[in-house]
């Protein structure tokens, strides 16, 4: 007869946050006093969970410890698997609580100052017992968190490396030169790069997409940015444009609110990569919620 193999057991999810800990600390040591544990205890338990995966998961070496390549691979699954344990128990608490789920969103600057937060505004309106969080990253900032299941969506410009997230279109805009209405530049139709590289300008969030962008064109052109200020917002650029300090490069959907009252002439950028596309970024179906799911289409559905 035959012997029948044991079907393998579920991990642990204890022994999974300690081997993070493990990983994340570089000693068992550490790691146990992390986890007010006793540092033998700890090892019994990495002990086991690596004969339950049948792989060396840790090497040993005069600092302490790193992972192996299994190891590696496990912590990356490990991650994964305490989120998506913790976003479950907090949407069952949410139940509990009367309301259906949360969604955890990170936005880029950019898309943070157009219409996003108007978008969102409108999806809770309509869907009062859930709730949105919505915060401000930098563009790799949000594809890393969305990697590690930290948040629930992404937005973002699509000129950032997508990974392996599934993106959706979402809302466009258009890049103009914003400049005082007095300005000689101000009544023309529109302006090419080249055409105001000379110019006293105003540089916003200095290492961001945008900066980069515009200082890789200005370098096809043999030119280089040579801003006069440089800021962290594209308001504070506006109302620095409006004091007759320089021009700037900015998205006219940003622009147009502050440009009342004749305080300021937009003159669009006429180059191909002037219009710019947003994207809603989230991991594999399998791995959201469905409240996420919701809040991602109606977004895409907006841009449509």
């Amino acid at each position: 007869m035959t012997r029948q193999p044991h079907p393998a057991r579920p991990l642990d999810a204890v022994s999974l946050q300690l081997f993070i800990a493990v990983c994340e600390e570089g000693s068992l040591a550490r790691a146990a006093a992390r986890e007010a544990m006793v540092a033998s205890a700890l090892s019994k338990r990495l002990a086991a969970l690596e004969a339950e995966l049948g792989a060396p998961l840790l090497v040993r070496h005069a600092r302490g410890v790193a992972p192996t390549p299994a190891g590696e691979a496990l912590l990356a699954r490990a991650r994964e698997l305490l989120s998506a344990m913790q976003r479950t128990r907090a949407e069952l608490g949410e139940f509990a609580e009367g309301v259906q789920g949360s969604v955890r969103v990170l936005a880029s600057p950019s898309v943070l100052a157009e219409l996003l937060p108007d978008d969102i505004g409108r999806f809770v309106a309509r869907h009062p017992r859930l709730r949105v969080s919505l915060d401000e990253r930098i563009s790799a900032d949000i594809v890393r968190a969305l990697l590690d299941g930290v948040v629930d969506l992404g937005v973002v410009w699509d000129q950032v490396d997508l990974a392996d997230l599934v993106a959706r279109p979402y809302r466009r805009d258009h890049l103009c030169v914003v400049m005082p209405p007095t300005h000689a530049l101000a009544r023309r139709p529109s302006l090419r790069l080249a055409e105001i590289l000379v110019e006293a300008s105003v540089g916003v969030a200095p290492g961001g997409l945008m900066d980069r962008l515009l200082r890789r064109e200005a370098a096809r052109l043999g030119a280089e940015l040579a801003h006069r200020i440089q800021v962290s917002s594209m308001d504070a650029a506006c109302r620095i444009v409006a004091a007759g300090l320089g021009l700037a490069v900015l998205p006219r959907e940003v622009a147009v609110p502050h440009a009342g009252a004749g305080r300021l002439a937009l003159v669009p950028l006429a180059e191909p990569w002037a219009e710019r596309q947003f994207m809603v970024l989230t991991r594999p179906r399998a791995h959201i919620s469905a409240a996420a799911r919701l809040l991602a289409q109606e977004l895409e559905a907006v841009a449509a």
